[in-house]
């Protein structure tokens, strides 16, 4: 265990709902708890044991639904063992309340992690992101920034909260199809949809997810999503999180208009984590932002 005079204040710890780009999944400060997916009766540590790719292979080809779930209290109280021996504190952000009980896990394991004698004395703080995928990088991405440059653990939590309350989600979905298999939408719907070529386009905001447009092809289905970015932009400099299901030429047609249109402060494309893949299902393409 490191020294504590060499520790940094403050670590992060997220559930692997969240999309952040690759090349922070290593950072010192971050610790990320995979969620569980179950496809035909196999099961996968999200992010370990199968890549996005592989995943939306298999879910095509299968005539099954996908079960997903949020990580156990014991993962979480793994990762805060771990994030404790590099950082004084702990702020752990997770994927909606409202989706999942993967808060309900970090909150039982902060609870756990009071008990022990070892981090007793060390402060373990859960936030509720209200988001998910890019929602939820988005947060994590600027806590991490705000633990890098050594802010307090109270200073940290509140960049974050200040995110929360500011941070959509628009996506645009392929089908219906998965939802309908899952049983989150009457077949009839699923139908309607398909027989149209719909492509719904839904919001997800301070936990509450809801549809916003029913365009009738993907490219305008594509250009309603940038429709809304500039809507929700406000002017000031953008954080933005371009997301896709299986479809990166999209994603990437997307980040250059954007790139293009806006003054990007962060901009990057990640793909969309199984573990919400599994619901959707491939072809969604999304944009998360938040505005200065």
């Amino acid at each position: 265990m490191n020294d504590a005079r060499s520790k940094f204040p403050v670590a992060i710890v997220a559930d692997s709902a969240a999309s952040v780009p690759s090349e922070v999944l290593n950072h010192p400060q971050l610790r990320i708890v995979p969620m569980r997916l179950t496809l035909d009766g196999r099961s996968y540590l999200d992010g370990k044991d199968i890549t996005p790719a592989e995943f939306y292979r298999a879910l095509r080809s299968s005539k099954n639904p996908a079960s997903t779930a949020a990580p156990s209290p014991a993962a979480f109280l793994d990762a805060f063992t771990e994030a404790i021996g590099i950082a004084e504190s702990v702020v752990c952000i997770t994927v909606s309340s409202r989706y999942s009980s993967s808060s309900d896990a970090a909150s039982t394991a902060a609870k756990g992690a009071h008990q022990d004698k070892d981090m007793s004395g060390n402060q373990i703080l859960v936030v509720d992101s209200q988001t998910a995928g890019g929602g939820e990088g988005l947060v994590v991405l600027e806590a991490l920034r705000a633990a890098e440059a050594g802010l307090s653990l109270g200073d940290v939590k509140h960049k974050a909260c200040d995110v929360i309350q500011k941070v959509r989600l628009v996506a645009m979905l392929d089908t219906l199809h998965y939802l309908w298999k899952g049983g989150r939408v009457p077949r009839l719907a699923m139908a309607g949809t398909s027989l149209l070529k719909i492509k719904p386009i839904f919001e997800l905001r301070l936990g509450e997810a809801g549809f916003l447009a029913r365009p009738r092809t993907r490219p305008r289905a594509m250009g309603r999503l940038q429709e809304y970015v500039a809507k929700y932009a406000g002017g000031g400099p953008l954080h933005a999180c371009v997301m896709h299901a299986d479809c990166l030429d999209d994603a990437e047609e997307i980040r250059a208009a954007l790139d293009a249109s806006f003054e990007c402060r962060e901009l990057y494309i990640s793909e969309l984590t199984p573990v919400l893949g599994a619901h959707i299902g491939p072809g969604m393409v999304g944009i998360a932002l938040w505005s200065e």
